[in-house]
């Protein structure tokens, strides 16, 4: 039985899309597309950021306001190219600063700490709304193991 157009009833067991790995992943792409677009138009459009400087400075902030730009680039997924340039466009509007110092160091300006700072409560309210509340605590904990294993 298919679960399109309705929330999916845990009472039925597996879904066609999780026995169908194509399927499986095409939910996971629409799924992944929907919550980001909602959860970036709530925080960080009012914010006045772009999504890739939400999630530098949201990394930086939580990696407590500096981060060695390869592990920066590793804990987002992102090749070297595409952080180099968009830390280029933030270093230029004074969100973010790059220091050589055995490799290179990105770090939150005050700018940069002010404005994580001041969307945070919006993007955790958004991501939220969108995301989590739709969700059981069993269902969020394992998510974020199935997350951690790829």
């Amino acid at each position: 039985m298919s679960t399109r157009g309705r929330a999916p009833d845990p009472q039925e067991g597996t879904s066609e899309a999780a026995l169908d790995p194509i399927g499986l992943w095409s939910a996971f792409k629409r799924a992944h597309e929907v919550v980001r677009t909602r959860v970036i138009a709530d925080a960080a459009e009012a914010a006045g950021l772009s999504e890739p400087d939400l999630t530098i400075l949201a990394d930086l902030n939580k990696a407590g306001g500096a981060l060695r730009q390869s592990e920066l680039a590793a804990s987002l997924g992102w090749d070297r190219t595409r952080v180099s340039h968009q830390l280029t466009r933030m270093s230029k509007r004074e969100l973010v600063t790059r220091r050589r110092a055995n490799g290179v160091i990105v770090a939150l300006t005050d700018a940069g700490h002010q404005a994580i700072t001041a969307v945070y409560p919006g993007l955790d309210a958004a991501v939220r709304r969108h995301f989590t509340d739709k969700l059981s605590t069993q269902e969020v904990e394992t998510l974020a193991a199935v997350l951690d294993r790829l």
